[in-house]
């Protein structure tokens, strides 16, 4: 069954222009269920590189893989484009021959200079992320809800998470098992194989950390010294997993750009199924960190840029995103709480509007120092931004 997806829409647009659509993602995100869909509509070729035969063609004779595979006029999708050999230079070599091509990619590599600096003005990149809100609301086509139903889903969501295949499964322990398989995969495939990490002890061990640490602000420092791995191993294998899609990091919020850069971040998860899936801890009710997680990622899936704030005085907030210019302030609670650090926040850069998203309670409004702060659940959050 296929659902659809919210990047559809982005993907429409960026056929007419450009040579190249690529979409990047985590593994089972759902990219080559989208390419194959895509490919079926415009009555396309489909290709990937995990099949070895095509791999070697293209990493050894472009030209005979053009013969091979590609036809003029006709949109080609190449799947998991990140196991070819010198992908950069051979996609420009396509694009400049007229070739219509839809890439994916599970690793962020594509995106990289040594990609990217080829298809200048030939690609647009679109990032897929598992399932949304929305997407998962689609899937189960649930079109009306009641209270209690949006606390059962955003339940399930705090669970286990988006993933598509986790969510049209209706059985709670084989969703367990998805992501217990989904995490060896993403280890041992995506993240160790292609950026050539040999130490798998160490990696877990960070996993498990950051995955008990959810949300907390990161000095490497310390944890290079915790996990007993140098600052440069901890560097690269952050790197690492931000690439393969499996954690985020959050920048802290400064009207100073060069603090920004200097300052701590905060690391998430790209799917809250797959950290609880790190540490076996499935079944709970939603935490104020597991929430975050949530919104973060919805924040993401709509295309915000995303940062904290926090004061040597211990003030802070969750989240901060700007929409047309304007600041806006979110704060994570589960349950309705507007705190003295959103306050402190509001005083400060006066925001004309600032959320507090809780699991549970009432919605309402309420006007502090010339900000309208909105409380509200995540289905509202959506609606409202």
């Amino acid at each position: 069954m296929y659902i659809k997806r919210d990047a559809e829409k982005t993907i429409e647009k960026i056929y007419r222009v450009y040579k190249i659509m690529a979409v990047v993602g985590a593994r089972q995100a759902g990219k080559t269920t989208l390419l194959r869909n895509t490919l079926e509509k415009q009555k396309g070729d489909y290709i990937t590189l995990d099949d070895p035969d095509a791999r070697e063609m293209f990493d050894e004779d472009i030209k005979k893989f053009e013969n091979q595979y590609l036809k003029k006029g006709k949109l080609t999708g190449i799947d998991e484009i990140q196991y070819g050999k010198d992908a950069g230079i051979k996609l420009k070599y396509l694009a400049d021959k007229e070739y219509k091509l839809f890439i994916t990619s599970s690793s962020e590599i594509i995106m990289g200079k040594n990609v990217l600096s080829y298809l200048v003005g030939r690609v647009s990149a679109t990032k897929l992320f598992p399932f949304s809100l929305h997407e998962i609301l689609r899937a189960k086509k649930l079109k009306e809800m009641t209270e209690k139903i949006k606390e059962r889903v955003i339940w399930e969501y705090a669970n286990y998470g988006g993933y598509p295949k986790v969510v049209l499964e209706e059985d709670f322990e084989i969703r367990k098992d998805i992501l217990n398989n989904l995490k060896e995969t993403l280890i041992l495939k995506d993240v160790m194989q292609t950026f050539s990490i040999e130490d798998m002890g160490s990696l877990e061990k960070l996993l498990n950390y950051l995955a008990v640490g959810l949300g907390n602000i990161v000095s490497y420092e310390k944890l290079s010294s915790k996990l007993d791995i140098s600052f440069i191993t901890l560097k690269k294998y952050l790197d690492a997993l931000e690439k393969s899609y499996v954690i985020k990091t959050v920048p802290p919020f400064y009207t100073n750009k060069l603090k920004e850069i200097t300052k701590r971040p905060k690391i998430y998860f790209i799917d809250v199924g797959l950290r609880n899936s790190i540490i076996k801890n499935f079944n709970s009710e939603p935490e104020d960190k597991i929430l975050e997680n949530l919104v973060l990622m919805e924040l993401l899936k709509k295309n915000f840029s995303v940062k904290y704030w926090s004061t040597k005085a211990k003030a802070e907030v969750d989240f901060i995103i700007e929409k047309e210019g304007e600041i806006i302030p979110i704060e994570v609670k589960t349950s309705v709480k507007i705190n003295k650090s959103l306050k402190s926040f509001i005083a400060k850069y006066k925001p004309k509007t600032a959320f507090v998203v809780f699991h549970k309670g009432e919605e309402r409004e309420e006007i502090i120092d010339g900000c309208k702060v909105i409380c509200t659940n995540l289905f509202g959050l959506i609606e409202k931004l």
